[in-house]
């Protein structure tokens, strides 16, 4: 098991972001661009957790860095819902930590891309049950939201950004509409942005990222 990539900003930590890479990828996939954010963001930490390795069926069983695995596409994704909820836990456990760090649990943000935003919303939605900055949504779906949603007080007030590109031929573009429309109907205050993309980040997307952040997490 890796440890994860722990970037500290310039300032002392008053805030962070812990962001899940996507499937295939590792704790280094988002460093330049949480690298890029602190920037903007002196006084916030960015956490950036490792997949463990792993056989995944849809890739014909070769071993790659997952949050789980990933059985079949279609209908709907048929996913391994217990190493989901492991995962589910590992992100806890760095909320807490961080928590017991003394960062306010409110200027804590999940961040996940694909398979690691699929992560950040269940254990955002459906495990966490404190309070929380807010979530950041990218190319993403949520495999376990089931209709309506129950959440509690904390996590109906979560502020959350779903990003998609409109040509994303690995997440569906209605996959993440469905995600985001499931939050809406439960009352989440949550916002939908599209880009001109397939299954990538471009620079349009960090610079309302960017924007999005600094509006929850400039120094208090």
């Amino acid at each position: 098991m890796h440890s994860p990539l722990l970037l500290e900003p310039q300032a002392p930590a008053d805030a962070c972001v812990i962001w899940l890479h996507g499937l295939g990828a590792d704790r280094y996939d988002f460093q330049p661009v949480a690298e890029a954010l602190q920037q903007v963001l002196p006084s916030t930490r960015f956490i950036l957790p490792q997949a463990p390795t792993r056989p995944v069926t849809i890739n014909g069983g070769w071993s790659m860095p997952s949050w789980y695995d990933i059985l079949a596409m279609s209908p709907a994704r048929a996913i391994d819902h217990a190493q989901l909820e492991e995962s589910g836990e590992q992100l806890m456990q760095l909320i807490e930590q961080q928590r017991d760090a003394g960062i306010d649990p409110h200027r804590i943000i999940l961040a996940g891309f694909s398979q690691g935003g699929a992560v950040v919303l269940h254990t955002a939605f459906l495990r966490w049950p404190g309070p929380l900055g807010g979530v950041l949504a990218l190319s993403t779906y949520a495999p376990t939201f089931s209709s309506p949603l129950q959440l509690s007080s904390h996590q109906q007030q979560l502020g959350t950004l779903c990003l998609h590109g409109r040509q994303d031929e690995v997440v569906l573009p209605a996959l993440g509409r469905a995600a985001h429309d499931a939050l809406k109907e439960a009352g989440v205050p949550v916002e939908w942005r599209d880009y001109p993309m397939g299954h990538e980040v471009i620079e349009g997307e960090i610079g309302a990222i960017a924007q999005w952040l600094q509006q929850r997490l400039m120094p208090v």
